[in-house]
């Protein structure tokens, strides 16, 4: 069975969006084009940001936006992130509130993506 190692975003600019993201990670781009860049998230699993212009086939409906969760140990981590990422001037969708799976807030990519950071139940 092949191994799932990719989520891949459809985004107006790549190289804005590794700036972005280079950023919010501390992380260098694996391969950088004009047209497409990764970044690998952990343990081999990779971003690609690929621009939307390029896509093929196409993208139809509203399945163009994604949510990438980032899951951390503790609810001290949770917040943490809330607070670091509203000072990096990151849109926040949903403000840090407690839900049934424990505290979770979502930030916004510069392409709309919600970025959801939540607790790891491991």
């Amino acid at each position: 069975m092949a191994k799932a190692n990719l989520i891949v975003l459809y985004v107006t600019d790549p190289l804005a969006s590794v700036e972005f993201y280079r950023k919010l990670l501390g992380k260098e781009p694996i391969v950088t084009f004009p047209t497409f860049a990764s970044i690998e998230l952990q343990d081999g699993f990779v971003l690609g940001l690929w621009g939307k212009a390029g896509v093929q086939p196409q993208p139809v409906g509203e399945g163009s936006r994604a949510e990438l969760a980032f899951m951390v140990k503790g609810e001290e981590d949770v917040r943490v992130h809330y607070e670091e990422w509203r000072a990096m001037g990151l849109p926040i969708a949903q403000e840090l509130t407690r839900m049934d799976f424990g505290p979770t807030f979502v930030a916004l990519d510069p392409d709309g993506h919600r970025l959801r950071v939540c607790l790891d139940d491991e």
